[in-house]
């Protein structure tokens, strides 16, 4: 075998999984129409209203949800056929851009309509979101995990490019609404290769049985295991402070480089080239582990860093493709690890925790770094970040000398030394 195949195998290993292959295929699709319907969606809303607080209104909106029912939602993914589950929920999430599309159309749309579905949308990620992850694994199993999450990740990024751009042209072809119906059609897709996974290869978790208190027994067993804990701490301070760049972005393009709208696409392109290529080096060379974690956190930081203190948009641009490459490389390593570490029948609650984390934390972190980059600059927003990440880093590595000190028998001492 050539070098060439070699890392080609390595980096598409979780191809070999034929299940994997039908679904990713389908959620291709289907991403591409999720960031159509997220472009087409603010620019409906700064259409009805000129308000960017009700732009901000819909994403609170569509991801309070989380933030407040995740963890239930991860009960109800380790109860239930996750792939059943999947089906239903997808199906809900096309139904409601299919609605959101007929009312755009026939221009009956109405800001309330858009906060209503924004808010039944992020109800329904409240339960889709654990499911989903979870469900990576049983249809790859332990030994290929990691490379299907990079890909994953990967998927998304690749689409945050492509969708939006699709939309551009949709938008002025035929109008917004259309980008709502052509979203509603792509979820057709993932469902199908739902439909068609072959169920005899699949390795379900086996259910937990309904219980009282099973979301209280979820957050004990999280807090008794450092291996989750730690990693769920530290996505919650970066996915806090750190990811917030749709809203720093913006600010640094204005007021530190002069820029437009132009200058703003061109820095989130550089990140998703650079996610993209962080996914795929991750995906064939990348480790999971609480210490991988620390060590990505950190040089997540540092490259944060140097984009708040590039002196050039050149410069900075270079800067966002390795903030691109770190922060896929983060979410990926913290997912697997979660994904690897916990028992399988607490597997949901464990990744409804990391939704929570991730996601469930823009509503707190978005305005924080909208008034630090309003009073103090851009440049400030993202040092925050970066200091944010090597704090993570800096808890996960105390966490590690604590247990080594509690256990030192786990590290035998050289009589040499």
């Amino acid at each position: 075998m050539t070098a060439l195949a070699t890392v080609r195998s390595d980096t598409f290993a979780s191809f070999s999984v034929p299940n994997f292959r039908r679904y990713f295929a389908g959620q291709a699709v289907s991403m591409v129409g999720t960031w159509m319907q997220a472009v087409a969606q603010s620019w409906l809303v700064l259409q009805l209203t000129g308000s960017a607080t009700a732009l901000g209104s819909v994403v609170a909106l569509q991801t309070l949800p989380v933030l407040v029912l995740g963890p239930y939602g991860g009960v109800v993914a380790d109860r239930l056929d996750k792939r059943k589950l999947m089906i239903g929920l997808q199906t809900m999430m096309g139904l409601l851009a299919l609605v959101l599309g007929l009312l755009t159309v026939t221009g009956a749309v109405e800001l309330w309509h858009v906060y209503l579905l924004a808010f039944l949308l992020g109800l329904n990620n409240c339960f889709e979101n654990p499911a989903r992850q979870a469900f990576v694994l049983e249809m790859v199993g332990p030994d290929v995990l990691r490379n299907a999450v990079s890909l994953n990740s990967v998927l998304v990024n690749a689409a945050r490019a492509v969708g939006p751009a699709i939309a551009g042209i949709v938008i002025a072809a035929g109008g917004l609404g259309v980008c709502f119906l052509l979203n509603a059609v792509s979820f057709v897709a993932v469902v199908l290769s739902l439909i068609r996974l072959d169920v005899d290869e699949l390795r379900p978790s086996p259910p937990a049985t309904r219980a009282p208190g099973q979301l209280r027994e979820g957050l004990r067993y999280v807090a008794g295991e450092p291996t989750l804990l730690v990693p769920l701490l530290m996505m919650a301070l970066v996915g806090c402070l750190a990811y917030e760049f749709q809203v720093v972005l913006p600010v640094l393009a204005q007021d530190s480089f002069g820029g437009d709208a132009s200058v703003y696409g061109f820095m989130t392109a550089a990140m998703g080239v650079g996610a993209v290529v962080g996914g795929l080096f991750v995906a064939a060379r990348g480790r999971t582990g609480l210490p991988a974690l620390i060590g990505t956190s950190m040089v997540f930081g540092v490259v944060i860093a140097a984009a708040a203190l590039a002196p050039t948009l050149w410069l900075e641009l270079f800067a966002l493709l390795l903030v691109g490459a770190g922060s896929v490389a983060f979410l990926s390593i913290g997912n697997s690890t979660l994904q690897l570490e916990a028992e399988p029948h607490m597997r949901g609650r464990v990744m409804a925790l990391w939704s929570v984390a991730f996601l469930g934390s823009t509503p707190i972190g978005g305005p924080i770094a909208g008034a630090v980059s309003q009073h103090l600059g851009a440049r400030v927003g993202l040092l925050m970040g970066a200091v944010t990440c090597v704090v993570a880093g800096l808890l996960g590595l105390l966490v590690i000398r604590r247990q080594r000190r509690v256990t030192p028998e786990a590290e035998p001492v050289s009589p040499d030394l």
